[in-house]
């Protein structure tokens, strides 16, 4: 075959269409051929690089961000150096009002703080009677015996069961109405409960049983993983969610700082979130060897970390104060129904503690400067309310504590006054 018979042969074929720029061609063109993969492959390249580039770019922004939340680890004691930020007061302020930004309102603030530390006292408190504590709280007392069984570690006694064995003893349990977590335990106990009912003569018994020790502060100084590791201890037992909150909240009705007053959770209610270790305890009494094997050391504990530090509901229910002062302390009352209990207290350098709790709870952008200035505020604030009222009145202030920037708990500092 000839070349021209060759090239004839082609036309016969159908034509193969080449790209030269942006228009079509045959074979027999005869200008620079540029191929569609060449230019897949360049706009492949320049996604690879934009994705790299994007890449890095959030990198850094991450690392900024890191940044801007590492506070200066050699200093000690307050964070007091000028910050560039004003600030307004919420409430009445102490007689020293300053704009941070300048060095003569850094030395006010310095000035601030040594007036706080001149009225520190720590003046005895008088401690409620109990006639004035079954006063206040009739109904939770009405529950308590008048002694908790003698051979038993925890707090426990053996109530009378009123009404029909087969109703849901869980059914009006409020913690169960906010909880999934504690809906289905409470589906757990509920299956279990008839077997465990102590039945004498024509009255059924069922065990109760409060903690015997309390971890009860303070918040961000490592109460949760105290908390996971006594959990593996094989005798000790803690409800289903860490922190109950019933002595400081939920005894008033509070479910979230943040809305106000709910229903009043009883204290049966309370007394249900230990059923778990009762039922355990309930079958050693009995001699269930197949249940209570190894199980007669068992201890209950609660893990509530606002115990110590929490009685912002007490201006809301107490009238009886004195000098601005609670009544009554939540200390107070679990004294009063355990005097034997045990507590744990876990501390950490309050300066430390603050920053991470302001870390941890509140608003977003967040920064050591920010943070400056919202303590420089709870101190202008702090301040002013020492020049009016004691210092244990302005640390139970519920108005005060509201109106201080968010979680900063002024409170949360005063160690040997909480102690």
């Amino acid at each position: 075959m000839t070349q021209t018979d060759y090239k004839f042969s082609l036309l016969r074929e159908r034509p193969l269409l080449l790209q030269a720029e942006d228009s079509p061609m045959n074979l027999f063109a005869v200008l620079e051929v540029k191929r569609d993969p060449h230019r897949r492959w360049s706009a492949l390249i320049c996604f690879r690089k934009a994705r790299l580039y994007g890449f890095f770019f959030g990198l850094m922004v991450m690392f900024l961000i890191m940044a801007s939340y590492v506070l200066t680890g050699d200093k000690k004691g307050l964070l007091l150096t000028p910050s560039p930020y004003h600030f307004t007061t919420l409430v009445n302020p102490g007689p020293l009002t300053f704009n941070l930004s300048s060095a003569k309102d850094y030395a006010n603030i310095k000035l601030v703080v040594k007036t706080i530390a001149s009225k520190v006292e720590f003046s005895p408190r008088p401690v409620p009677s109990r006639k004035d504590l079954v006063h206040s709280e009739p109904h939770m007392f009405s529950v308590l015996p008048r002694k908790f069984l003698p051979d038993v570690k925890n707090p426990c006694w053996y109530e009378e069961h009123n009404g029909n064995i087969t109703t849901d003893p869980y059914g009006t349990n409020l913690y169960a109405r906010y909880s999934k977590r504690y809906r289905t335990a409470f589906d757990h106990l509920r299956n279990a409960f008839r077997e465990h009912l102590y039945h004498r003569g024509s009255k059924y018994y069922r065990l109760r049983c409060l903690p015997y020790f309390y971890i009860i502060g303070q918040p961000k100084c490592g109460t949760t993983d105290l908390y996971d590791r006594l959990r593996l201890h094989p005798d000790v037992r803690f409800t289903t969610c860490k922190e109950p909150h019933w002595w400081t909240r939920k005894r008033f009705g509070i479910i979230r700082l943040s809305e106000g007053f709910h229903d009043r959770y009883p204290f049966e209610d309370y007394l249900d979130l230990f059923d778990p270790a009762a039922y355990q305890i309930h079958d050693h009494l009995q001699g269930n060897s197949s249940r209570s094997l190894n199980k007669h050391n068992i201890i209950i504990g609660e893990a509530s970390a606002s115990t110590m530090w929490d009685n912002n509901a007490w201006v809301y229910f107490y009238d009886n104060a004195t000098d601005g002062e609670p009544p009554f302390l939540i200390q107070d009352f679990v004294h009063a129904v355990q005097p034997d209990a045990r507590f744990i207290v876990m501390l950490r350098d309050p300066v430390e503690r603050l920053y991470s709790d302001y870390l941890y709870f509140g608003i977003a952008n967040k920064s050591a400067e920010d943070f400056h200035e919202k303590v420089s505020e709870s101190l202008q604030l702090f301040e002013g309310c020492l020049g009016e009222f004691s210092m244990r009145s302005c640390v139970y202030n519920t108005t005060l504590n509201n109106a201080m920037p968010v979680s900063m708990r002024v409170r949360g500092l005063m160690y040997r006054l909480l102690l």
